[in-house]
Parts: C-alpha cells; structure tokens; sequence
C-alpha cells in the first residue's frame, strides 16, 4: 500500500473519530402529526391553537373557510387543521377529513342550549365518519371560566340521553 494511501485511510480515520466525539450530527427530526381541529363558530378554536403556538391573543379572528398551524412540542409536531365553525363552512368539513391521524372538538361550554344541541349533532357527526371514526378524539369544554359554563360532567350526562 503507498504511503500516500496510507494517509488517506488515517485522514479518513481522524474523520470519522472526529464526528463520534465532537460533531453528533443534527438532532433526529420529530414526528409530525396531521390533525383536524373542529367545533362551531365561537367555541375558541383559533384562540386554543393561538395560545398553543405562545402567539397573542389580542388579534383573535375567527376562522372563515380553513388555517392551518404548526403547533411545536418538545418530542413532536402537530400540524393542526382549524376548520371554521359557520353554518354554511361545516357542510364542507368531511372535504378537510383525508389524512388527519386525529381531531380536537372543540365545545363552547357556556353556549345556549341551541347552540349545545348543534354542538352535540356535529360531534356525532364526526365520530360516526368513515375518515374520523377510528382516530382519537380529544373533545375539550372550553370557555370553563365563564359562569354560564356548563361542567364537563354535566355535558357527559347530558349527551348520553
């Protein structure tokens, strides 16, 4: 073997010792995961992916039509599909469904009856599609703070009827 070669292999050598010890290469990428997050207008469905993304409260517009965020944790992504909660935008949910690996719903808790009812009618909905039925749901009583807040037990028994 030439001397030359010999160089070569001790070079690379140094290298590769070099990176072990000093350079770790960058971090492994974090899992990202689609989700849809839905609920009607008003339930606080863009405040909940404002607060997530730590953006300001103060500029809050509801949603018309859809947005989507990047929501970073630690250990993860969550690449969040916020649909908008109007009567004439939620016939066009089921469009937004394909790919989503899980949903938030998010419930107005101290929203009148009506509106509760509708609530209740979207979230079967929901569960009962052929795109969502077998994801994981996290169905979150929002607006708990104010004090026509109904309480997320009340809401349980309530829906089981």
């Amino acid at each position: 073997m030439s001397d030359l070669r010999i160089t070569e292999a001790f070079l690379y050598m140094d290298y590769l010792c070099f990176r072990a010890l000093c350079c770790k290469g960058p971090p492994p990428a974090r899992p990202e995961y689609d989700l849809v997050c839905i609920g009607l207008t008003g339930s606080g469905k863009t405040s909940l992916l404002s607060k997530l993304c730590s953006e300001s409260p103060e500029n809050v517009v509801s949603t018309t039509g859809f947005s989507i965020k990047a929501v970073p944790f630690q250990n993860a992504i969550l690449n969040v599909k916020e649909l908008g909660g109007a009567d004439n935008i939620r016939k066009y949910w089921s469009r937004y469904y394909q790919g989503s690996q899980g949903v938030i719903f998010v419930l107005d808790s101290a929203s009148s009856e009506d509106d509760l009812e509708a609530a209740r009618n979207e979230l079967h909905s929901a569960l009962q599609h052929p795109q969502l039925c077998t994801l994981p749901f996290l169905i979150l009583a929002n607006h708990q703070d104010k004090p026509a807040a109904r309480s997320v037990q009340e809401k349980i028994q309530d829906w089981k009827k």
